[in-house]
């Protein structure tokens, strides 16, 4: 194998020559506000005549050892050596959209602190930088942005910015301040409800008791009467005899009159 003009491989009868790595890679500088300049580099010693084609989104584009794209194209080139179409070089584009989360939860209470995470497919690879809306400076940089001592200043908009040569691309996420006294009001009106229906059954169960009781002691005392054993019943007892009297069947109302 040779690396002179004009030369070649040569060898017996049935040997094969496999390249599995071409070392090909584009570089990317940007030429004006405008246009990017994408050239085709190899890590291996090439000739200094070697060509290059270019695909754009995996089909052939042009041939020559650089390219001329508008800045913000949201398409994928890559470089081949001439003629060949296998061990191009990695694709280059701009950021796709990136994928912003909050950690625990985009709902906090104030003094609490919540982890922001962004990222992005890019290639070449991708910066980060935080912004809170109607703000022009940046609030932090890098993939993870973390707010500490949470107020309700911190509550709105933030967008996550991945930025390479290529171009750019943003997220938004919203974050809300969730006030403890709020939480707490939203905790008594769930377990009121449920707390109220055991103390009725506690109450229906020690009258039903009570009850029983009386009945048991107006068999061994005869001379009192069943008129005087309901009296003695618990005023509470009382209200819950006045509701079920309440539910009597209207026919049977008939029927008594």
């Amino acid at each position: 194998m040779t690396n002179k003009p004009g030369e070649k491989y040569t060898g017996s009868p049935g040997v094969t020559l496999s390249v599995t790595d071409s070392g090909l890679q584009v570089q990317v500088r940007r030429s004006d506000s405008t246009w990017l300049e994408l050239t085709c580099h190899s890590s291996c010693v090439l000739s200094d005549r070697a060509e290059y084609d270019w695909s754009k989104n995996e089909k052939y584009f042009e041939t020559g050892s650089s390219l001329l794209v508008s800045s913000g194209s949201t398409d994928r080139y890559s470089c081949y050596l001439r003629g060949s179409w296998v061990n191009g070089s990695p694709a280059v584009y701009v950021p796709q959209r990136p994928s912003v989360s909050a950690s625990p939860s985009a709902e906090m209470l104030e003094g609490g602190s919540v982890t922001l995470t962004c990222s992005a497919d890019a290639n070449p690879a991708a910066n980060y930088t935080w912004y809170k809306e109607h703000e022009d400076s940046p609030r932090a940089s890098g993939q993870i942005f973390t707010i500490t001592d949470f107020t309700a200043e911190h509550s709105g908009n933030y967008y996550c910015e991945a930025q390479n040569e290529m171009g750019r691309s943003n997220s938004t996420l919203r974050l809300i301040t969730e006030s403890g006294v709020d939480r707490t009001t939203m905790i008594i009106h769930i377990t009121r409800w449920p707390l109220l229906v055991v103390m009725l059954i506690l109450l229906l169960l020690f009258c039903l008791w009570t009850r029983k009781k009386k009945a048991v002691s107006s068999t061994t005392e005869p001379h009192e009467s069943r008129e005087a054993v309901e009296m003695d019943l618990h005023p509470e007892c009382e209200d819950l005899s006045d509701m079920a009297a309440q539910r009597e069947d209207p026919e049977e109302q008939e029927d008594q009159v």
